[in-house]
């Protein structure tokens, strides 16, 4: 089975990165069974720091600040990819710049729609009470009716929780724009939105963030610090590929998603061949797509001689932005791959939301809320 490069685990000290080999240090252990060397026979008679921990509560507990410390410090290691380089500041502080800009939209403009179009998976029990005229009698619970003699309705809640998880394309083709925003930017905060209004509801957030291979899944949790984190390796995770293979990504994700999720899939979609595997996820999940463009993907302006660079294959080609059978060709062939892309989504009965650079991400997605609270 396909094993994502850097796999996050939950544990009681926070979430953690662990690739292999931080997990065999970590643990003595190769492939599920305790190391046998002499160097993993030394550590395992090492005294541990709780064992040398002084007594009294003041000194006990700097300690285990220290301790904190020190996880934290590996942790940051382990997420840069093994690195003893930090998280740079101005990174936590873009972190802090987009909680308080996307608290303020999801507070203001997203909240209600949200809640409204991603409801729970139904009806959950909540408790029973004495029956009051007036009550659905097909709610009575009998059993509790039988033994206090009294009659007794069952109450129920709608059940909010979700998992939403957001599938994020870092290939090099994110790396452009041709204003004062790349399609990547966009994306991350298209996500942070999402990922604040899915905590605001209470709901679980994940990541998986690919590449030509999936090189990092968090798994679903809830809560501030969680998203955070999510939103920071958006930023910061610098992938080790640089193509597409939504193929690989949505597999992996039928694998590992083993309850009904919605999926925000966040790409420019150029790649080929996903149709089967997008097919197979929408039956489980409600999967929808992102798609990330820039005005020049789709016109070309006259600029004259133009060298173009395939970002993620590396592939040249010099084009005559003033001849207009060169931008006629251009704009034909992106016409064409529009066309195909959206067929598959109407195919699969899949809603998908279209963002660019160059415009405001608020009107699209409001449009999708207010689509989807009209059909349902």
């Amino acid at each position: 089975m396909h094993t994502p490069k850097s796999f996050d685990a939950d544990s009681r000290g926070g979430s953690k990165v662990l690739t292999p080999a931080f997990w065999t240090r970590l643990t003595g252990r190769k492939n599920g069974r305790t190391g046998s060397t002499a160097a993993g026979r030394a550590d395992a008679g090492a005294a541990s720091p709780l064992a040398t921990m002084p007594r009294g509560k003041a000194a006990r507990a700097r300690a285990f600040q220290d301790l904190r410390s020190v996880r934290r410090a590996r942790l940051e290691q382990t997420t840069t990819g093994g690195s003893s380089q930090r998280i740079p500041p101005e990174v936590l502080q873009k972190v802090q710049r987009l909680e308080i800009q996307m608290k303020h939209l999801v507070n203001d403009v997203f909240s209600g729609e949200y809640h409204s179009v991603f409801k729970g998976r139904g009806m959950e029990f909540a408790e029973v009470r004495e029956y009051m005229p007036g009550d659905d009698i097909r709610t009575i619970d009998w059993n509790v009716t039988a033994r206090l003699n009294l009659p007794f309705v069952k109450k129920y809640v709608e059940e909010r929780e979700l998992t939403v998880v957001l599938a994020v394309d870092l290939s090099a083709s994110g790396l452009f724009g041709s204003g004062s925003q790349m399609k990547r930017d966009l994306a991350v905060e298209v996500c942070s939105i999402l990922a604040f209004a899915a905590i605001k509801n209470n709901d679980k957030v994940g990541c998986a963030l690919f590449t030509d291979d999936v090189e990092l899944f968090i798994p679903p949790r809830k809560g501030r610090q969680h998203v955070l984190r999510v939103i920071r390796e958006l930023l910061y995770f610098k992938p080790a590929g640089s193509g597409t293979n939504m193929t690989a990504a949505l597999q992996m994700l039928g694998r590992v998603l083993k309850r009904k999720s919605v999926l925000f899939v966040v790409s420019d979609f150029l790649d080929a061949n996903f149709e089967a595997p997008l097919s197979v996820l929408a039956r489980r999940h409600d999967v929808i797509p992102i798609v990330v463009t820039d005005a020049r993907e789709e016109d070309i302006r006259d600029v004259g001689l133009v060298d173009l660079v395939d970002a993620e294959t590396g592939e040249a080609v010099t084009v005559d932005t003033s001849s207009p059978a060169a931008i006629e060709r251009f704009a034909r062939r992106a016409r064409r791959v529009k066309a195909w892309r959206e067929r598959i989504f109407k195919k699969q009965a899949i809603d998908a939301i279209e963002i660019r650079t160059d415009t405001p991400y608020v009107v699209p997605l409001m449009q999708f809320f207010r689509r989807r609270a009209r059909r349902h």
